[in-house]
């Protein structure tokens, strides 16, 4: 990290909306618009989002509230900084025993620890005398006050228990209050000059030990690293299970995360598909054989379903077999989709439609000039008929595809000339195109047999 990440002693503090005051500022979680990528000492990147929320408990916070903000911005983080003040009451870990309730059921699934770091930051810590300020100080404090004694309440022992068993890593940080302009300036705007020497001390302790590169935690639900487009994915699921009157059932969270889990595996295998599929043929690239594309499609299929097989995910076979199936529909959707760009390039499929169209109209110029000539109107009169709508259609056509209005138009007379072609045209072809290759094999064997009579009757003469 950056030395001067602090900023200057008049630099007002800007980033997240804030002010001082009783009043709450913060209303619901609020995200950074940028996404920090960051570059780990062992070569890999990391994308860290920071994440704001509102406080717990205030005047106008309902306890669903409180358990909601705290419920998912817990179960999207890979590091939860507990913000309490000068002390850690037996109400604090009530409440946090409340709202991490919703990872002990998805413990019991997946049988580990559901969610990653909890830090303590004990704002307005007074008794440095007992506990000195910053980690090491927080430490010992915490250990003190999570310990789980004989002669306690089990009221009070389950509660510890709880925490332990919910969180893989638990830390507390010691701060101490940050002077009395702070306090009680109402005009205070974060300026370092004004904030007193051992509070910036602290912090300068504190900011590195969550964001430093070599100290970055990775998002990680049922042991799977979590990416950005995975973590929209989890997002989806647990605000609609939110979205009731009533707090969900831990249940329903174990299902909502099973749910995301999954979705998130598909879309990472379509993702991989995708990306195979436009290597061979993408925007940029020329026109391939359906046979090769076929087989390519085969092969890309077949890899994403084994990294969607491979990615550790909860819910159990069953559970993960829809998301199975239902990867395999959309990737043959995505192949159909690849199939129509793919004969978009080839030149006589692009030129199929007046292709077929003119046939049409040759066909019916040909056959209006024989019924005409003997003396069958009617038919003639019919020929005319149908060779005035192609030509119609096709000037139509034309104008579509040069114009770009009407596409509509233009796709149902492709769909009309697709038509013709597969019925009639191509079915014709075919016929003569097998009359002509059986022709040719007769021709063929019938030049083989002479030539072998004639080589036989010259070796007899001579």
């Amino acid at each position: 990290t950056s030395p001067c990440w602090i900023g200057g002693n008049t630099e007002p503090l800007t980033g997240f909306t804030w002010r001082g005051g009783c009043e709450r500022e913060t209303t619901g979680i609020q995200i950074w618009s940028e996404v920090f990528v960051i570059d780990k000492p062992n070569g890999t990147k990391v994308a860290v989002l920071l994440m704001d929320t509102q406080g717990a408990f205030d005047s106008q916070s309902t306890i669903k509230d409180c358990a909601t903000v705290f419920a998912l911005s817990t179960m999207t983080s890979s590091v939860q900084v507990y913000n309490l003040s000068q002390n850690i009451q037996e109400d604090d870990l009530q409440h946090l025993q409340l709202f991490t309730e919703y990872g002990r059921l998805a413990m019991e699934e997946i049988y580990q620890k559901p969610f990653q770091t909890l830090m303590f930051l004990i704002r307005d810590w007074s008794y440095p005398y007992e506990h000195a300020y910053g980690l090491e100080g927080g430490k010992k404090f915490l250990e003190k006050r999570l310990q789980v004694k004989q002669n306690q309440h089990e009221e009070l022992q389950n509660v510890r228990k709880h925490i332990h068993s919910c969180f893989s890593n638990l830390g507390c940080f010691l701060l101490p209050h940050p002077g009395l302009k702070v306090a009680t300036n109402p005009n205070f705007d974060g300026r370092l000059n004004d904030i007193d020497e051992e509070f910036k001390n602290e912090l300068r302790n504190l900011v590195p030990l969550l964001l430093a590169p070599e100290n970055l935690v990775e998002k990680e639900i049922s042991g799977s690293k979590v990416t950005c487009r995975d973590l929209v994915e989890y997002f989806k699921a647990y605000i609609k299970i939110y979205q009731g009157e009533e707090l969900p059932h831990p249940k329903s969270m174990l299902q909502a995360t099973a749910e995301a889990n999954n979705l998130a595996a598909v879309a990472g295998a379509k993702d991989l598909y995708s990306k195979g599929m436009e290597q061979v043929c993408g925007g940029d690239k020329p026109y391939i054989a359906p046979s090769d594309l076929e087989r390519k499609h085969q092969d890309f299929r077949e890899t994403a379903i084994r990294q969607f097989r491979s990615v550790k995910k909860m819910g159990g076979e069953e559970f993960c077999r829809r998301y199975q199936e239902q990867l395999e529909v959309e990737i043959d959707e995505i192949y159909a989709n690849f199939v129509k760009h793919n004969d978009g390039k080839n030149i006589f499929y692009a030129a199929r439609t007046p292709a077929t169209l003119f046939a049409v109209m040759f066909a019916m110029y040909i056959i209006s000039g024989l019924t005409g000539f003997l003396g069958m109107n009617s038919i003639a009169t019919l020929c005319n008929l149908v060779l005035g709508m192609a030509l119609i259609s096709f000037c139509t056509w034309a104008y579509v595809k040069y114009s770009g209005e009407f596409r509509e138009v233009g796709t149902a007379i492709d769909q009309i000339a697709e038509a013709i072609w597969e019925q009639v045209l191509k079915p014709m072809s075919d016929n003569l195109m097998e009359d002509h290759m059986r022709q040719s094999v007769k021709n063929s064997i019938k030049a083989g047999l002479t030539e072998q009579v004639a080589h036989h009757a010259r070796l007899k003469t001579d």
